[in-house]
């Protein structure tokens, strides 16, 4: 039987969604306040789900107090309170999307958690605007 637990978590951080490639007015046209060229923050909220098989020593899919060691140190540590387009090495060259943003968590937790189980990454910009992502 498999079963999903997940962990909420948070982190405050601030981006700018520009394309190098583009003129000042086409990134204008199709970021708006996104492009703002002196950035913008958010109140990131994030759901990591771990799905899998109960284990019958533990009764746990995940021993949920390493979830959260996890997230605190690979994923809140490392963007909370950080401008995600100058101090990420990775979004120096990636559009800092709320898309890119979740397949980047997930490429950090997926080799962190074991193999075996399967997760998911859902990643709130704000209250309202939300992307899921599970590799």
């Amino acid at each position: 039987m498999e079963v999903t637990v997940s962990r909420k978590a948070h982190f405050n951080a601030a981006h700018r969604l520009n394309n190098d490639k583009w003129s000042i007015t086409k990134n204008k046209e199709i970021f708006g306040k996104c492009n703002y060229p002196n950035y913008h923050g958010h109140n990131y909220e994030l759901i990591v789900s771990v799905k899998g098989e109960i284990n019958q020593d533990t009764g746990y899919v995940m021993d949920m107090g390493k979830l959260k060691e996890i997230i605190k140190s690979e994923i809140e540590d490392r963007l909370d309170h950080k401008n995600l387009n100058l101090d990420i090495d990775y979004f120096k060259k990636v559009i800092p999307s709320a898309e890119n943003i979740s397949v980047f968590i997930y490429n950090i937790l997926r080799n962190k958690i074991d193999k075996n189980l399967s997760i998911s990454v859902t990643l709130y910009e704000t209250p309202r605007n939300f992307v899921v992502y599970s590799g």
